[in-house]
């Protein structure tokens, strides 16, 4: 808002924001002194408008305290959903249906155009056209999961969240942030904490007895890998145990040549795949190259996908709070709307490790011939 406003200007900038529930019931409205600053006009101007309010029933002044909100609103709010990994992976699946639960209370709209995609270029495509949509029809809040494993996700990423920042749309990030881990993040994010993730992964690795272990993971993987890489690596140093760059493999887990590269100790080299898709595929591969897990090494991945426990060695995974997120996520975005002007916040979740037999060695007597 423009200096010299009215005090009538002023009432009906405040009475929308309590209609909409941005001042919501029983909440304190800014001191008239605060107010009077931020629009640059005498607190006998804020204080006609406050008033007014309080004449027609919409908040109540109280010397000592402040104006408290009276009104309760009853908008319901619309949020766009722009979650294009739940195509692939059901982590985000899960967090869609839990979104798509807590909306059928009655409590907002979703609108869910931006919610699945099959491949990375459909999602990169189909990304802009939901983003757009959203913003058309002016919802009043975007849960977005940024994009990966294609080149220019980050760009994508970053002018995605910049379009809805320039619609003055608020924004909670979900799982992953758009920017390296080592970056401010500019916006609220809600996801698994992955370098705990990480570090109880190695953890458990040394658990079994590795000694020698390896970080596999596909091209243009997303932020939270190199958090989870991060724990790994941290987990390691704590236990005085040898890692470096050649020991983080970045490759497609079906590239046999790549997979050779793997110095194999039996029974103390294990591998931590960044999810149990990629942990699948690299078990294919290892069985092409007549290696055998549980006896030459041991292998464990994230996200406790539904066929996890039904591979031929039943994953070591990490489960991810997928409902916490979405619910989570909720919270934030209220509290966005209740003050845009908040501070972004960053709230780091726990899984849970889901011990099976791919990580652990068999030893020799257990062996029947």
């Amino acid at each position: 808002m423009h200096n010299k406003h009215t005090s009538a200007e002023i009432y009906s900038y405040i009475k929308e924001r309590i209609l909409n529930g941005i001042f919501s019931k029983d909440s304190l409205l800014p001191t008239e002194t605060t107010l009077a600053l931020n629009f640059s006009v005498s607190r006998p101007t804020i204080a006609k408008a406050y008033n007014r309010l309080q004449k027609e029933g919409y908040i109540e002044k109280k010397k000592g305290i402040g104006s408290t909100v009276l009104y309760e609103s009853n908008k319901i709010y619309s949020f766009g959903l722009l979650l294009p990994g739940s195509g692939e992976s059901e982590i985000f699946s899960a967090i869609n249906d839990q979104l798509l639960r807590v909306s059928e209370k009655g409590e907002f709209n979703l609108l869910w155009e931006g919610a699945t995609a099959s491949s990375a270029d459909t999602r990169k495509k189909h990304i802009f056209t939901c983003c757009e949509l959203y913003i058309n029809k002016k919802v009043d809040g975007i849960f977005f999961a940024p994009l990966e494993r294609t080149a220019d996700a980050v760009l994508i990423n970053q002018l995605i969240c910049k379009d809805i920042q320039k619609a003055n749309i608020p924004l909670v990030l979900i799982d992953r942030s758009i920017h390296s881990y080592s970056q401010k993040n500019d916006f609220d994010l809600v996801g698994l904490n992955n370098f705990e993730a990480g570090y109880l992964m190695a953890q458990h690795l040394i658990d079994s007895g590795c000694e020698n272990v390896y970080f596999f993971h596909l091209p243009h993987s997303a932020t939270s890998v190199k958090l989870r890489i991060a724990g790994v690596q941290k987990a390691l140093s704590d236990h005085k145990i040898f890692f470096c760059e050649e020991q983080i493999l970045c490759a497609n887990p079906f590239d046999l040549k790549i997979i050779e590269q793997i110095k194999i100790t039996n029974g103390k080299t294990g591998v931590i795949c960044a999810n149990d898709v990629t942990a699948a595929a690299l078990m294919s591969s290892l069985e092409q190259l007549h290696l055998v897990i549980t006896k030459d090494l041991v292998i464990c991945g994230f996200d406790d996908m539904k066929y996890s426990s039904q591979l031929k060695y039943p994953l070591t995974t990490y489960s991810q709070p997928s409902e916490d997120i979405a619910n989570v996520s909720i919270e934030l975005m209220m509290r966005r709307l209740k003050n845009k002007n908040c501070p972004p916040v960053t709230v780091s979740l726990s899984g849970e490790l889901i011990i099976r037999n791919s990580s652990i060695f068999i030893k020799k007597d257990t062996i029947t011939p």
